[in-house]
């Protein structure tokens, strides 16, 4: 069983249903609107699937794929999984489990420009990798932040399909763009609605609720020499020594485009 749920729907160009600024902030990892945005989105997925919730025993919760960075939907998936529990807590069910689908990154690209058949191609050399023997047979539910072309759900059930994997799966998102007469490109209207530039960035890293992820390390590495020593400059050492680690840990190091300001951070 594939089953999907978004809260807010897309279908006019200039009549976003949800805070553009807000929803920007948090895809460049402001946690504050991550933890705002999983409330509303259990809230309105609870009235449609509690039945479906409460009938199952066990219940798997998984992000979008990363491999070392999270996503900004890992931690709109964190939250949501709180409210998950808490609402098991109060109907006598064991908590929900998390698990994730690991994923080797290829490109340097920003897809949020590109339509569904580009982005297919794009994520179709990366490599993946599930638990198929955790998740078996269990309620899976995928949390996203958007879907645009619905090119991550094809990508993932066809590694759900690969692995031969049974269960029933729901695919949860914060916003979907149902009318296909707008093109993709729309979401990165979406995603740097609020970032214009590196002092926009600097403001939400030392803002109160950051945390890195996959979306603004790219960003922060992709910058030129003069723009990344501003940010450098601007930021804590705690949060440089951070972002080099995370760097790393994804082998960012291994990539031509992000060489240069990974070397300019390093720590002896």
């Amino acid at each position: 069983m594939n089953k999907s749920y978004s809260l807010h729907k897309i279908t006019e160009k200039e009549n976003c249903p949800f805070e553009e600024a807000a929803y920007s902030r948090f895809k460049f990892g402001d946690k504050f609107y991550a933890e705002q945005f999983a409330k509303e989105l259990f809230e309105g997925f609870a009235v449609q699937f509690k039945d479906l919730i409460l009938s199952n025993t066990e219940i798997v919760i998984l992000p979008s794929p990363y491999l070392s960075i999270p996503t900004a939907s890992n931690f709109l998936c964190y939250y949501f999984k709180k409210e998950l529990n808490g609402f098991l807590f109060k109907n006598g069910k064991k908590a929900c489990i998390e698990s994730k689908i690991y994923r080797n990154q290829t490109y340097v690209t920003d897809y949020g420009n590109l339509d569904f058949e580009e982005r297919v191609k794009l994520i179709s050399n990366d490599t993946y990798y599930i638990d198929r023997n955790f998740i078996e047979g269990k309620l899976c539910i995928f949390v996203d932040d958007i879907k645009i072309t619905g090119s991550h759900e094809h990508t993932v059930i066809k590694i759900l399909d690969q692995y031969d994997v049974k269960g029933d799966f729901v695919f949860v998102y914060f916003a979907e763009l149902v009318n296909k007469g707008i093109h993709p490109k729309i979401e990165n209207h979406y995603n740097y609605f609020a970032v214009h530039n590196v002092e926009d960035i600097v403001s939400i890293i030392n803002s109160e609720h950051f945390q890195y992820n996959t979306r603004i390390v790219k960003f922060i590495l992709s910058l030129d020499a003069e723009q990344f020593a501003f940010l450098a400059a601007s930021i804590p050492t705690a949060k440089s020594n951070e972002l080099f680690h995370l760097a790393i840990s994804n082998n960012y190091h291994q990539i031509l485009e992000y060489k240069s300001n990974i070397n300019v951070i390093k720590i002896d």
